[in-house]
């Protein structure tokens, strides 16, 4: 379905909806409560009112159409309160992600020229203080906290809604500032998190949202009755459109998760219909699952992949418009209620689909999900351009693709030799698109949602443009009939000895599909082989090993048993049979420990930082290259 309205910019979309709303005691948020343990709505009255409070403060402060206010907190109903706030006088959000250390805070603070700054716990506050006296643009402080003796800089939230309110009532003109809003206003600065270098200020304008959220509506359904569990950094722009304005331009409801740990509980407790996701989160339940099949009985794995297999002829009849035959419906029943069930149940029984993006989804994966009942739908994008790019379509998802150019949105695809546009596909051009197919290439963008630029960054908004307008998005792929298939990106492209080009993503991803392997790194840049630094699934490893009695004290002992290596020379010798000689991996070293966040090893899209990784396992790596050359 599409937007219940249209809307130019977002303040006129959350007004237009709260108003809509006004009357019905219809909630818009959820959270948990912390004294009861139990998830407690906010009204969409409540949620307006308490925004209207905020956008008072802000004005009390001197904020306006075009100043920044920065956000340091999690996903929380605060976070949508000072952003609706905000949009009301049309200030631009710039949102930090909380996992990053001091330093990047004074840098995007002083960027940015954010006027207030608000935090949520005592962990983000003391990064406020540290650098308060840094960012000579800051004058406020807002911590939602209520305890302690913070500086006189520092107000509480109590005192916010409580200030803001009355001067919000006592000046009734800004009531009516978002409608000076235009659509080419900045509406968020969007720091890239980066896997290299400083984070860059993503220009992200309210017609990039707004088309981008209005266009991905007209082709993913979300409906009023829906209710979405927002545990993705807000902070990134794939859970900005698809978790946070999507849903509430739909009239949905978003319940926030209390932390990544606790997304298993909270499916149980909020029973979302919708769920934005990554692959890694995925991939995780998928290896869980097949874990516990391959552990129990031979009956127990016979009945499991029965039930794939049926669930699998089931999702294909329908794909190709095919009715099932009575006995195809009657033996799928019986395997969602054998086997399909329990997974059902543990996404908290009424889970319509996953939306999963920021990175690819291994076909294997969405296949599993979607033949067992519960349908994955995978899109394109960067947050350059507000993020959606291409969307697979509902009814007809071709895994390991990325679906579909989204409607308002171009796509060409370049050839990386001499730059000449091999094709280029319009979101209006499907049905007809689906015989388009093209050599890879690089993929280029325009649209209504690709960003005005990088914030004081002319010289790079310059690099990514051309002369006749098109964005280069850095990444390699192609057409297959109609289909985007993503390579990996240019960047990450390894040059061996002999001159390959090799793009380590696909390879990656095959060696992931282990139930035995966790995370991977392919290297190989100017050498004469492949090698890889592998982390385990030490829960399947472990497990492997107690079976055979093999003796370990922790993770360090285990890898190192002769056993678990001759097993990892297996998985990759078999991942890896009908591979070109050269896209081979011929060494690899496990690791204890998995690459994290706080290691600075993952962007906090879970993305891997190769470079910091190649530089940490300097030694490691020289080694493999050592033992053949020696």
């Amino acid at each position: 379905m599409a937007a219940p309205f249209a809307f130019r910019t977002v303040p006129e979309m959350l007004v237009r909806q709260a108003e809509r709303q006004a009357g019905r005691n219809k909630a818009a948020l959820w959270y948990k409560d912390k004294a009861t343990g139990e998830y407690v709505p906010i009204s969409w009255e409540e949620f307006y009112r308490q925004a209207q409070a905020v956008a008072g403060y802000l004005a009390a402060q001197g904020v306006g159409r075009g100043d920044r206010v920065a956000l340091l907190m999690e996903n929380r109903p605060e976070w949508a309160i000072v952003d609706f706030g905000m949009q009301l006088l049309g200030a631009v959000n710039v949102s930090l992600y909380t996992t990053i250390p001091v330093a990047q805070v004074e840098y995007i603070l002083r960027d940015s020229g954010a006027k207030v700054l608000v935090v949520s716990t005592a962990l983000q506050l003391s990064k406020a203080i540290k650098v308060f006296e840094a960012c000579p643009d800051l004058r406020q402080v807002v911590a939602l906290l209520e305890e302690g003796e913070p500086p006189e800089y520092v107000r509480t939230w109590s005192e916010v809604l409580r200030e803001g309110g009355a001067y919000w009532d006592a000046h009734p003109e800004l009531a009516e500032a978002w409608k000076a809003v235009e659509e080419e206003d900045l509406c968020s600065l969007i720091y890239t998190s980066g896997t290299t270098g400083l984070p860059k200020g993503v220009m992200l304008t309210h017609r990039n949202f707004c088309s981008n959220v209005q266009a991905a509506l007209s082709v993913i359904d979300i409906y009023e009755s829906d209710r979405t569990l927002s545990f993705l950094p807000l902070s990134h722009s794939f859970e900005r459109t698809a978790g946070y304005l999507a849903p509430l331009a739909a009239g949905a409801e978003i319940a926030y998760a209390e932390s990544l740990d606790t997304i298993a509980r909270n499916l149980l407790e909020v029973r979302p219909t919708v769920v934005t996701t990554v692959p890694r989160l995925l991939e995780r339940i998928y290896n869980l699952v097949h874990k516990s099949v391959e552990e129990g009985p031979a009956l127990k794995r016979r009945l499991f992949y029965w039930a794939v297999e049926t669930g699998r002829r089931m999702t294909e009849a329908l794909w190709e418009g095919r009715r099932p035959s009575s006995w195809l419906s009657a033996q799928y029943a019986l395997a969602h209620r054998l086997v399909f069930a329990r997974l059902h149940e543990r996404t908290g029984g009424r889970l319509r689909f996953f939306v999963s993006g920021g990175a690819a989804l291994p076909r294997e994966v969405g296949e599993f999900f979607t033949y067992a009942g519960l349908k994955v739908i995978e899109g394109y994008g960067l947050t350059e351009t507000a993020p959606v790019l291409t969307v697979n379509p509902f009814d007809r998802p071709r895994f390991g693709t990325v679906g579909w150019v989204l409607p308002g949105v171009t796509i060409a695809i370049q050839r990386l030799t001499d730059g000449r546009l091999l094709c280029q596909v319009r979101g209006e051009d499907y049905p007809q698109a689906q015989q388009v197919s093209s050599e890879e290439g690089e993929i280029l963008v325009k649209g209504p949602n690709v960003m005005k630029g990088y914030w004081n960054l002319p010289e790079e908004t310059a690099r990514v443009f051309d002369a006749e307008g098109w964005f280069h998005t850095g990444d390699v792929g192609r057409f297959e009939n109609g289909y985007l298939r993503i390579t990996d990106r240019i960047k990450h492209m390894i040059v061996s000895k002999g001159g390959k080009n090799i793009y380590p993503g696909p390879i990656e991803d095959r060696i992931k599909s282990s139930s035995y392997v966790d995370q991977v790194v392919v290297l190989g840049e100017g050498r004469e082989f492949l090698t890889a630094l592998l982390v385990p699934n030490f829960d399947a490893l472990k497990l492997w090993a107690q079976e055979r009695g093999l003796k370990f004290q922790d993770e360090h002992d285990l890898i190192a048993l002769p056993e678990v290596q001759k097993l990892f020379e297996g998985e990759i010798r078999r991942l890896s049979q009908d591979l070109p000689a050269h896209e081979r991996v011929r060494r690899f070293r496990l690791l204890p420990e998995p690459f994290t966040i706080e290691s600075g090893e993952l962007t906090p899209t879970l993305k891997v930082r190769r470079k910091v990784i190649e530089e940490r396992y300097r030694d490691l790596i020289e080694a493999m290259y050592a033992e053949v050359l020696s």
